[in-house]
């Protein structure tokens, strides 16, 4: 299969962003917890209800894994299981007060740094690249 120059360049510019921004490097920038803080943004972006479930398929890891996240940010008192009133062998994750803190402070450190790595370009740049990143992201395979 052959693909042109530009294509190259995003696989190339993609590489270097899982490398130097990763999710954990972006929270560890703002002191944010460990991996358990990945809980918090699945459970920001899902829609509810919320399970460890949700938690395992976002983050494509196995079930144990995302338990062991969830208990992770539960005792970092983050997140709170509550009963789901429709199965009640089944918890539901909801994010704490602390919780919605942290994430407000990851949100505003990794938007500072975005914008440090955007200084200097115009508001129509800046508007033209989310625009295409959004498009791009949502065309991406699950």
């Amino acid at each position: 299969m052959y693909f042109d120059k530009d294509i190259a360049a995003v696989e190339r510019a993609m590489v270097a962003i899982r490398r130097r921004q990763s999710r954990r490097a972006l929270a560890r920038l703002q002191g944010a917890p460990g991996p358990e803080f990945e809980v918090l943004d699945v459970i920001e972006a899902a829609s509810p209800p919320v399970t460890v479930s949700t938690v395992a398929d976002a983050l494509s890891v196995d079930q144990p894994r995302a338990s062991r996240l969830v208990a992770a940010a539960v005792a970092a008192g983050l997140v709170r299981r509550a009963a789901d009133q429709a199965d009640g062998r089944r918890a539901l994750l909801v994010l704490t007060y602390e919780g919605r803190t942290a994430l407000e402070q990851a949100h505003h450190g990794r938007q500072t740094a975005f914008a440090e790595a955007m200084t200097g370009w115009s508001d129509a740049e800046r508007a033209e690249f989310a625009r295409l990143l959004t498009r791009f992201v949502e065309g991406l395979p699950g």
